[in-house]
């Protein structure tokens, strides 16, 4: 399966559904072909994006069940949506979408970076986060979370870095085993001293946390 499609094995039924900075549109396309959601809004800062969802959504956009607009973030998404997604960005872009409009009342976010400062960001703005994992398409890794507006838990510091329910997840293992290698390598190439002291500290704490791998039996 692709990012796309195991993305959208996350999302559940709603009355209205949301796809913020949706590209090609097929996020949405999944919710209406499904009958997961009755209305859709698909939206792209990029009319060129935009005008790909158009073209696939046609159908669902001449029949009133589906509305585009070309917009920044959620400017132009109503507020009482029932579920948004924004998938395919980088964490901090997320936030500033979210700052610059709201918190939906339930989402379903794939950040492509920083999503540690996303998964922050949702805690201390009182969002319960009821899937914080991730997965891989076989070539990438990816982190998923999917709350929605509620009391949040109390996270600890590696709940915070990599997601509470990807250090149940052999999968997430297998990322950090990677990313450790990843970046001793990086630690042969000439860099600062202070961003040799950072990538070192980094390393630690990864490896730190993959002692705890033996303890659950991963393989």
């Amino acid at each position: 399966m692709d990012r796309l499609q195991l993305l959208c094995s996350y999302l559940g039924a709603c009355e209205s559904f949301a796809d913020v900075a949706c590209d090609h549109g097929y996020v949405a396309e999944y919710m209406l072909k499904n009958g997961l959601c009755r209305r859709a809004v698909v939206s792209d800062i990029s009319p060129k994006c935009l005008k790909k969802a158009e073209v696939l959504l046609e159908k669902y956009i001449s029949s009133g069940q589906c509305r585009a607009v070309c917009c920044d973030g959620l400017t132009g998404i109503d507020r009482n949506t029932d579920c948004v997604t924004v998938a395919g960005i980088g964490g901090e872009e997320i936030i500033k979408i979210l700052c610059d409009g709201f918190i939906p009342k339930s989402f379903v976010f794939q950040p492509m970076k920083n999503a540690d400062a996303l998964r922050g960001f949702l805690l201390e703005n009182g969002c319960k986060l009821e899937v914080d994992d991730v997965f891989t398409d076989g070539k990438k890794y990816y982190f998923i979370i999917k709350g929605r507006v509620g009391k949040p838990d109390v996270y600890t510091r590696n709940e915070l870095l990599y997601g509470r329910d990807s250090l149940a997840n052999p999968v997430f293992y297998k990322y950090l085993k990677e990313e450790t290698a990843k970046k001793k390598g990086y630690l042969a190439k000439k860099m600062s001293a202070e961003s040799r002291i950072t990538l070192a500290r980094q390393i630690e704490e990864m490896e730190e946390v993959l002692k705890g791998e033996a303890d659950r039996n991963f393989k």
